[in-house]
Order: structure tokens, then sequence, then C-alpha cells
């Protein structure tokens, strides 16, 4: 589709497979803050193994712009994202269960909504992906106009990096703040990386520093180790056992687990390099995994500037006190510490996070309602939750977890 006056061709595609991967890879590297979760082989395998559909309830629809003056060249792309319509919130971790309450109070619709996120994934990262600033307010004018032209209800982007939030304000959009705990791999004292585990401890306030090591010494009482793996070091053997532990931590709490074993075929395939699984062994025998994903490289080979790890998944098949910290907190701090990795994000929620060095980073969305009056409405709610998160912020910060200065 192409407007005689505007200088972009905007194209829409129903899955991963009708965008050039590498045009969609070059452009992604090309972001302030780009993660392996917006790689053209993520999105791909989320639909190829059936985890984000329309049977799930999540319909993908990719929106190209190209330079007028480039229509003949695939690889060059201006703008991208994907976005799903969805028919439920779930997989989101941005929560609108209220206001799709208040739109069936009222006998309205909510669903069918619109989000551009990456379904099971609450990790802060571009989601539109553009060349410049002017391409980027394009795509999500776009964007905007196709849901409202759709009769969706809203749309929501979730997780936005910094660059997609200018433009959802330049757009009009509502923003909304969370709360995510991250860790850093800098002592607070020297601005250096830490040495290692013993000197990221040391860094800690005493409390602290005492409870991680009881908490370890339980593990290693208990007659666990851990090894780790990473990239095709993960054969099939360890993939399965791994979605073995996945599934059941989903099923204890009543649930299907969001994503299929193929999905993970296909990243050990695809994009192998993105992951690390650790693995808690006690007398001979596996007993719980944790997956970690990684900044992969941008295509060339070009490290990103700033390696992030991204704690994902765990489950365990026996109960051993303090197994899930070692395995999700401990054992990767250890290895980023080891590896240089720069920041480890924890994922949603979790103010227990603190206690193990992960500090309060506020996360933002975007938002549109079409229906003007519920758009005031929440517009006013977002103004209180906003204070309120503000406050939090304040006091979540007053309680870092480090020694205090000399």
């Amino acid at each position: 589709m192409q407007d005689a006056s505007s200088p972009w061709r905007l194209d829409l595609h129903a899955t991963a497979s009708g965008v050039d991967a590498a045009a969609w890879d070059a452009l992604l590297a090309r972001q302030a803050h780009p993660t392996p979760f917006m790689r053209h082989a993520y999105l791909a395998a989320l639909e190829d193994s059936g985890s984000a559909t329309p049977d799930t309830g999540w319909l993908p629809v990719y929106f190209t712009l190209a330079q007028a003056d480039q229509l003949d060249q695939p690889h060059q792309l201006g703008a991208a994202c994907v976005l799903y319509v969805k028919t439920h919130s779930r997989g989101e971790y941005v929560f609108d269960w209220a206001w799709a309450q208040a739109y069936a109070r009222h006998g309205l619709d909510y669903y069918p909504k619109a989000v551009l996120a990456v379904p099971f994934t609450p990790v802060p990262g571009a989601r539109l992906l553009a060349q410049d600033e002017a391409a980027r307010t394009a795509l999500l004018q776009a964007v905007l106009q196709w849901s409202a032209h759709q009769g969706l209800s809203s749309l929501h982007l979730l997780f936005g990096a910094e660059d997609d939030l200018a433009a959802a304000r330049r757009c009009g959009l509502m923003l909304r703040q969370t709360v995510q705990f991250h860790w850093c791999n800098v002592h607070p004292a020297t601005g250096q990386p830490f040495a290692d585990f013993e000197d990221f401890l040391a860094s800690l306030s005493q409390d602290k520093r005492k409870k991680i090591r009881q908490e370890r010494r339980r593990v290693r009482d208990a007659g666990v180790e851990f090894r780790a793996l990473q990239g095709r070091a993960i054969g099939p053997d360890e993939w399965d056992f791994f979605y073995r532990c996945y599934e059941r931590t989903y099923l204890e709490h009543g649930n299907p687990p969001y994503l299929a074993r193929d999905f993970f075929t296909r990243m050990a395939q695809h994009l192998p390099e993105a992951w690390v699984l650790f693995i808690a062994r006690r007398a001979g025998r596996d007993i719980a995994a944790s997956l970690v994903a990684l900044d992969t490289p941008a295509p060339g080979g070009v490290q990103p500037p700033q390696r992030a790890a991204y704690g994902r998944y765990w489950g365990a098949l026996e109960r051993v006190d303090s197994l899930h910290f070692e395995a999700c907190y401990y054992q990767p701090l250890a290895w980023c510490i080891a590896q240089g990795v720069q920041r480890f994000e924890g994922g949603a929620q979790g103010e227990h996070k603190m206690a193990r060095a992960l500090l309060p980073v506020p996360t933002a969305s975007a938002h549109w309602l079409a229906h003007p009056a519920f758009a005031d409405a929440v517009e006013r709610f977002l103004e209180r939750e906003d204070q309120a998160i503000g406050h939090y912020l304040q006091d979540l910060q007053a309680r870092s977890p480090f020694r205090a200065a000399p």
C-alpha cells in the first residue's frame, strides 16, 4: 500500500516468513536497545511452533515501511514492527484486566485489541524498528490508523525502548510506568566490574551477604552441583530435560506452558548462541534447570556495546531448600561476572530480588484507546498510578542492599 503523497510504501505480512529475515535483523541491529527476542528467528519460532498463533489468541501482523525510491531493494527497510491482534490479555505482563472488566460492565467489547510486544516476554527493548525518528513516527502512525480501521478497541506498546516511547508521545499515546529488577556488573564503590562472586558479596550489606551465603550453603549441603552449557553445547537431551522442568513449573500452577517443545528445538537450530542452560544435579541425577537468554552479535559478528543476560525459565523435579535462588540468581550472576556480561534482567515483578542485588528499574508501556470516554478515564487512572509508582520507586531505592559508603 502506498499513499502518493507519502515517501513510504507500507506492506502488511501475515507471517514472519513474509518479511526478509536479513533486512529485519539488520534494522534491529541499528536500534539503541535491541534484544534477541526481536530477532526474526525468535519471532518465526513462536509462530512455527504453534506457541503464538491465532489458535492461541495471538494473530500476527507484520508492518514494513520502505522508501518509495528503494522498492527494488528487498534488503532495505525503513521501519518494521510486529503487531498481534489479541483475544485475551494473557502472556503480556502489563496488566489491563481491570480495563477489560470496565468495558464489559458497560456492554462494550475490549477484545480484540492490538499489542506491539514480544509474546510471553517481559523484557524491555526496541519494538518499533526504524532507521530514524521520522520513520519510527510514520510506522506508529500507520499502526494506529490500521488499528482504528480494523475497529480494534485499543493498541498497547509493551516494554518499549526509549525511542519507541518518544514516538508514542509524539503520536499522543498514554504512557504507563511499571517496575522491574535488574542487576548491574558494577561495584558500587569502585565503578569497576566485579572480580568474582566473592567480590560481589563483599559489596553487600552484612545481612544480605549472610542470607545469600546461608542459601548457597543449603544447596551445597544438599549435595547439589551445577553445570552451565551454552549455545550448541546444549544438546537435544538437555533441551528435553529443561522442557520437563519448564512444563512442570506451569502445570504445578494449574496452567499449560506458553511455549511448545518445538519452540526450543527451533531455538537450538536457528538461534543457539542466545541461550545458557544451568542444570542442577544430585546423586547422579539431574533435578532442576534454569534457562538464561543472552544478547547475540549483530549481523557481521559485531557484539553489542552492553551485553545483557535475561533470566527466563526454570523448573525442578525435586524440592531442595533455596534451589530456586541458586539456579535463577546466584549461578547466572556468577556466570555473568566470569563472562564479563554487564547486566542481568530478572524479569517481571519480584521485590524479593532486591535481596539478591537486583535493583528497581522503571519500565514503560504506551496505550491508545479508541473510545474517547474510556481513554479519558484511563488517562486519569494512569496519572494517579504514576504518582504511586514514583513513591514506590523512592521507597525501594531507599532500601539498597549494598553496604553504606564509608
